[in-house]
């Protein structure tokens, strides 16, 4: 039966199969009093707040649990109703505080909507309040034992933290082994306090105490889940970030969504342009001076205006464009950002090629998922992941490989493991023991840099046992024979030998999941970031292509993008090799078609990547760089090249928010916005194109980043109209200019053909591609045919060829790095967000506890680390996570800075780097006598 007939209070209702009576009753604008319930977590039915009455039952029954049957009838407002809910709020507000510890008590609210008043029964002791941790602050004297902050921790999050304890009346909420907060292992995720209904659990900042001017609706700055959030803020400060019902999180968030807002309100932030004083030379010991507090930045810098800033910016760059003829290799190159916006990543990339007249343009994506990319674009025909995150509901089998979710990607983690509860088996293949391998029913540990040796056995067993599926493979595949060849010899044996894990696991795996009825791969960067990432990734695309795991729900491959707009970036054209929408500069019809556009001839020559950039400005080739919210002075490999490289360069304008360690090497700084602060649209992992609104205004003579970029390409010739003077100096945010960027990208961009800017403003989400105005996009792709001249998918063998950072006696452990939860990227945002930095205040070094004693170390001591590269000091953290011979670092400590230790040699294909895998050798700090593990 689809729909249930039913009364209330003589009404007739209709439910749904399935549906409570709260549910339908509340659909009809009818009032309930809940407290233990909350849309998202499962019914519990403990308050017993939403009691009604069923014609003929004895009891009342809880609405928030009890589904309605054919031709009941329940009274909601009848004196026994009515006496009883009374009669709970009343008992649950005698053990309440007074005054309660927030504005928004939904408590507080249903004994006033209730009309129950001073409480009849004694007030019990209040316990004592834990102040332990950064984020939140813990008020058992407000708890009722609703247990939707349990539910929230167990249930959605899956992080298992909250729990009960005590007997009787002594019953109460606890953190682990009754922990205090800040000594358990909570990763702040903060769903406790969006879920807690009377303000036991709230922001530790007081902010539940706080009225908000205003409450806007906006998405997380920070990974690709794209997570939908509000803003409640209040005098141009944001006091929290509460999670929305957004597409990609449900409502959920992670502790950089929720509490790491603050980084905009940093007096660090700049706030009038900069130019370097005449005579101070670029060096890079300044960046450690600098933050060291050793030199203060007016010394690099004095202020100016913006007319003079922007004046003297683009008279270097038009210098150095004009110094050479039409048709000659352009000494200029630009870095665009994955942190901005749709609209930013468009008009930054057409100042490059139209007004810089190169191809000389790349961002952070390539030191991330380029590999990826090019393995997709390759097999595929498309870039793109095939099927959502929340897809993961649906998989039978779900593969994760070389990625760490529970700390890049928390959201998209707490799905997954969603699914793992529901049923579905999650194999994880890493070196290291991450989080999620607790829910794992196989954690492959294979030796790092061997993941084509592990992944081609998976091939050999699933081709040698005819595991296959031979209809998709005929259909839809080219390349099965020459791949069939490939891994003829790769058994398990034989792999097992360089991979280390055991043969009979590796067959094992490849029979799980090539028998799945689905299964999806997410990875990470432990795929790609290696010099052979493109075959890592080629091997994952041929896993999912000769079984057939593609194309439908709960299947299909899945690169984590890392950034909040890796995704739209790249498809905005971010890439030297494409022109938005991933079309190819070397082709013709291409370039025509751009060049009517705007109006200018482009260079047929596809452009240097990021690595190479910065190579040719150590050699001299590029002498002028235009960056723009990306940080390579902490984020490149080399990383003494590659700073010694930005401080050779003839002119740098860098346009940020903060005084980055790129910027300390610049000419000319210009202050821009941050995401709370403007307009834009950023397309998640997903494909999800989202809307972000500003909630702030940025500080000082800061100005928005469109604005920005078309006042140098008006003062280097180009006659842009974007920006217009209905719109404003360019401080505040002004939605008409990014509306018509993303119009114009939108005429060239066929995905994002039918969502015009009023579509996006008013559904604010949309999947892409989407074709047509009137129709959903497509969150699942490939389902009859690949985007490819053929329609085929393109196998592309790889075999296994170790990298060129292998240990040896000088260098005998194996070092990769990456983020941890509290910190992103290269820590320019989170490391000035006052919470995240008390959760993760300096780099940790984490080795095996048999590699720490038998080099004589111990937790908490500070190392020296060297590589072949460079060589920088950290504190020891004796961790489980990392297996004997590894070590792993995070790249977002200035102190730090790992890429100091990463060598330079790039995938050949992806043009990235090998950033997983550097030999290092670690001692105490202080005796860099000491080398080997094996002396």
């Amino acid at each position: 039966m689809d729909e249930i007939t039913f009364k209330i209070d003589g009404h007739e209702i209709q439910a749904q199969a399935g549906e409570t009576i709260l549910s339908a009753a509340r659909r009809r604008g009818l009032s309930i009093p809940t407290l233990c319930h909350q849309d998202g977590l499962k019914p519990a039915g403990n308050c017993r707040a939403c009691v009604v009455e069923i014609s003929g039952e004895r009891a009342l029954a809880a609405s928030c649990c009890r589904q309605p049957r054919e031709g009941m009838a329940v009274s909601l407002n009848s004196p026994r109703v009515q006496r009883s809910q009374r009669l709970v709020l009343e008992l649950l507000a005698a053990k309440a505080p007074d005054l309660a510890h927030t504005l928004n008590s939904e408590l507080t609210q249903w004994c006033e909507a209730m009309g129950v008043g001073q409480p009849r029964f004694t007030r019990p002791a209040p316990p004592p309040p834990d102040r332990s941790h950064p984020a939140i602050s813990v008020q058992l004297d407000a708890c009722i034992q609703c247990m939707r902050c349990v539910r929230a921790c167990r249930d959605e999050q899956v992080n298992d933290v909250l729990g009960v304890a005590g007997w009787g009346a002594a019953t109460r909420i606890s953190f682990d082994a009754d922990e205090a907060l800040g000594q358990s292992s909570c990763v702040a995720c903060g769903e406790c306090v969006q879920a807690c209904p009377t303000g036991a659990l709230t922001p530790a900042n007081g902010a539940a105490l706080q009225a908000a001017d205003a409450i806007v609706d906006s998405v997380c700055p920070y990974c690709g889940v794209g997570c939908q959030l509000s803003y409640r803020v209040k005098g141009n400060k944001v006091l929290e970030a509460i999670g929305r019902d957004g597409p990609a999180n449900q409502g959920r968030l992670c502790v950089k969504g929720r509490y790491g807002f603050d980084y905009v309100s940093s007096d660090q932030r700049l706030t009038t342009p900069l130019i370097r004083r005449e005579g101070v030379a670029k060096d890079p010991a300044d960046i450690g001076r600098v933050r060291r507090g050793e030199l203060a930045l007016s010394a690099l810098f004095r202020e100016a205006s913006w007319d003079e800033a922007l004046d003297f910016a683009a008279a270097g760059l038009r210098q150095l464009r004009d110094s050479h003829a039409v048709g000659a290799a352009r000494p200029l190159a630009g870095f665009g950002s994955a942190k901005g916006s749709n609209e930013e990543a468009y008009l930054f990339q057409k100042l490059i090629r139209q007004g810089f007249q190169t191809n000389n343009v790349d961002h952070c994506t390539r030191l991330c998922h380029a590999s990826s990319v090019a393995a997709l674009l390759e097999g595929l025909g498309s870039g793109s992941v095939s099927n959502p995150v929340l897809d993961a509901q649906h998989a039978e089998l779900i593969l994760l490989i070389g990625a760490n979710p529970s700390a890049n990607h928390p959201v998209a983690a707490s799905f997954i493991k969603n699914a793992v509860k529901a049923g579905a088996t999650l194999i994880v293949a890493d070196p290291r023991r991450a989080p999620m391998a607790r829910f794992a029913t196989h954690h492959l540990a294979f030796r790092p840099d061997t993941d084509v040796a592990l992944l081609n056995a998976l091939l050999h067993v699933i081709i040698a046992e005819g595991l296959t599926d031979p209809d998709f493979v005929a259909a839809r595949v080219n390349g099965y024979e020459a791949l069939k060849a490939a891994v003829a010899e790769c058994t398990p044996e034989r792999m097992s030998e360089i991979c280390g894990i055991e043969p009979d696991l590796l067959r094992a795996v490849a029979r799980r999941y090539a028998g799945a009825k689905s299964a999806m791969i997410f990875w990470g960067m432990g795929i790609s970031q290696h010099v052979h990432g493109t075959d890592n990734a080629r091997c994952l695309i041929a896993l999912a292509m000769i079984t057939g795991q593609i194309g439908r729900p709960g299947c299909g491959l899945h690169p984590l993008r890392g950034q909040n707009n890796v995704q739209g970036a790249s498809d905005a054209g971010l890439i030297p090799m494409m022109l938005p929408n991933y079309q190819r500069v070397a082709v013709l019809e291409v370039r025509e078609h751009f060049e009517a556009l705007w109006a200018s001839p482009l260079d047929a020559q596809a452009g240097l990547t990021v690595v190479e950039i910065i190579h040719a400005a150590y050699a001299g080739r590029i002498k002028g760089m235009f960056i723009e919210g990306e940080n390579p002075a902490m984020s490149d490999p080399d990383l003494d090249h590659a700073r010694a490289a930005l401080a050779r360069l003839q002119h740098l304008v860098v346009q940020d928010i903060f005084a980055t360690e790129t910027a300390l090497l610049a000419d000319v700084i210009l202050p821009a916005s941050a995401q709370l602060e403007k307009w834009g649209s950023y397309t998640n992992t997903d494909r999800l194109i989202q809307l972000g609104r500003p909630a702030l205004q940025p500080p000082g003579q800061a100005r928005q980043d469109l604005w920005i970029i078309e006042q140098l390409a008006r003062r280097i010739g180009l006659g842009w109209h974007y920006w217009q003077a209905a719109d404003g100096a360019g401080h505040l945010a002004a939605e008409a200019p990014t509306a018509r960027v993303f119009e114009e990208m939108r005429a060239v961009m066929a995905p994002l053909a039918g969502v015009p800017w009023a579509r996006l403003r008013r559904e604010e989400a949309v999947v892409t591609p989407a074709p047509l105005e009137g129709e959903p996009g497509h969150a699942i792709l490939f389902e009859q045919s690949f985007p490819t001249p053929s329609g085929r998918a393109q196998l592309v063998p790889a075999s296994f060829m170790p990298g060129p950072e292998q240990p040896d006696l000088d260098y005998p452990l194996v070092l990769g790095t990456g983020r941890v939860l509290e910190h992103w990227h290269t820590g320019a945002m989170t490391r000035r967000a006052e919470v995240l930095d008390a959760l993760s205040p300096e780099p940790l070094l984490s080795m095996h506890a048999e590699d720490a004693a038998a080099l004589r170390l111990h937790e908490g001591q500070p190392i020296r680390m060297a590589s072949r590269h460079g060589e920088l000091q950290a504190q020891l953290q004796i961790s489980p996570e990392v297996r004997r011979g590894q070590v792993f670092l995070p790249f977002c400590y200035w102190e730090a800075a790992a890429n100091v230790l990463t060598g330079s040699a790039l995938d050949p294909t992806g043009k990235i780097p090998g950033f997983k895998v550097t030999a290092v050798r670690v001692s105490a700090a202080g005796n860099p006598s000491s080398k080997a593990l094996s002396e």
